[in-house]
């Protein structure tokens, strides 16, 4: 009897090993980690995630930033939508946004000034007049720690940095955390948590390109267009909100239903002037669902955006000249991709009438967007 008891307690103890092992060899599968050069004194990353579906995600702690995403057409046939670079070397040569974690501040402060509490604080400008995503010293030019979380389900990697007081001119040492987790029904969920030890300002978005035909594939004027929001950010000539909530409908900016990104971007429209075409912060309604979508009628990719943040940018490639040459050589032409970047307003910190971008030692703040990807 306790000879069966025996080998009955071996053969429940194999396949419990056995089953650890698959377990393991399942998570190697789907997460891959290899080395992808040095900058700063700090090694540099290369994250592939692959999801049950055999659909690729590609991070870098360069930037903390999303370098590959590759989903499948209508007909199955996969294609990467996202721009970015096939090495480390050319990242660094490249458009230093692609993809990547942008802070502190993200979009645009007037000036490159702001004020809190009677203390006036100057930022570097690196956009005519202006302070934008950060400065040139930014979260997107810096290299990430990096650990793969355990227990999530699906392949997910997470960044911290830890910011230090007066980086770029922002007060305060903050910690930041960016966790991307690739799921089975293809969508990149970005959790973003941060923290302070003094009183600053914070906008933390990702600076994706996107083009649903494949990157470098044509442009994106015939991309279908919905964004949930029934008004805009009107801008002056140097794309600094004037603090005017301009209502969308009956202009150009009226993508509450569908409409492709060419239709309209050619129109005598005073705000399409200033940036060449669409670079404006949409005011979400934040009711529905679905925050924002894109639609390829070709290939049938659907990018959706689903966000708690109070506003998304829409950018549409405007200065995107074809100097820049991405995967598999490449090139970014004008208007061949589009961001929609989940955000706070654009010199919110200017602007008390606006939704405050203001943190506190003691706070946390938390924020969640998703690109869902998926065919229609």
């Amino acid at each position: 009897m306790k000879k069966v008891i025996y080998l009955s307690l071996i053969m429940i103890a194999s396949a419990v090993l056995l089953t650890c092992c698959n377990q393991s060899a399942g998570k190697k599968e789907t997460l891959k980690k290899e080395s992808w050069g040095v900058h700063q004194g700090k090694e540099v990353f290369l994250f592939t995630l692959t999801n049950r579906n055999g659909n690729v995600l590609k991070l870098t702690n360069y930037g903390a930033r999303i370098t590959w995403i590759e989903v499948p057409d209508r007909s199955g046939v996969k294609e990467n939508v996202t721009f970015g670079f096939d090495t480390f070397e050319g990242t660094l040569k490249g458009d230093p946004y692609f993809g990547s974690s942008v802070g502190r501040y993200a979009n645009r402060i007037a000036k490159g000034k702001f004020t809190i509490d009677g203390t006036e604080y100057s930022l570097t400008l690196n956009n005519g007049p202006n302070a934008l995503h950060g400065g040139p010293g930014g979260w997107h030019s810096v290299v990430w720690n990096a650990e793969i979380p355990e227990k999530t389900g699906s392949p997910a990697v997470k960044f911290t940095y830890n910011s230090p007081d007066m980086e770029e001119g922002y007060p305060g040492n903050m910690d930041v955390e960016v966790t991307y987790t690739w799921s089975d029904n293809n969508e990149i969920v970005m959790d973003y948590k941060c923290t302070t030890d003094k009183k600053t300002v914070l906008n933390i978005t990702n600076h994706a390109y996107f083009n649903l035909h494949g990157a470098g594939t044509g442009d994106i004027l015939d991309h279908m267009l919905t964004i949930n929001a029934a008004s805009f950010t009107q801008v002056d000539e140097t794309l600094i909100p004037t603090g005017e909530l301009r209502p969308v409908e009956g202009t150009p900016f009226d993508f509450t239903t569908p409409h492709s990104v060419g239709e309209r971007i050619n129109e005598d429209y005073d705000q399409l002037k200033p940036g060449g075409g669409y670079d404006h912060n949409f005011i979400l309604d934040n009711v529905a669902e679905v925050d924002a979508s894109v639609y390829d009628p070709e290939t049938g990719r659907l990018l959706e955006v689903i966000t708690d943040q109070p506003g998304i940018q829409f950018y549409c490639g405007n200065f995107l000249n074809g100097r820049l040459t991405g995967h598999g050589g490449k090139t970014y032409n004008y208007r061949s991709g589009l961001c929609l970047e989940t955000q706070h307003y654009p010199d919110s910190p200017n602007h008390p009438e606006f939704p405050s971008t203001v943190i506190n030692p003691g706070e946390t703040f938390t924020s969640r967007t998703v690109y869902r990807f998926s065919v229609r």
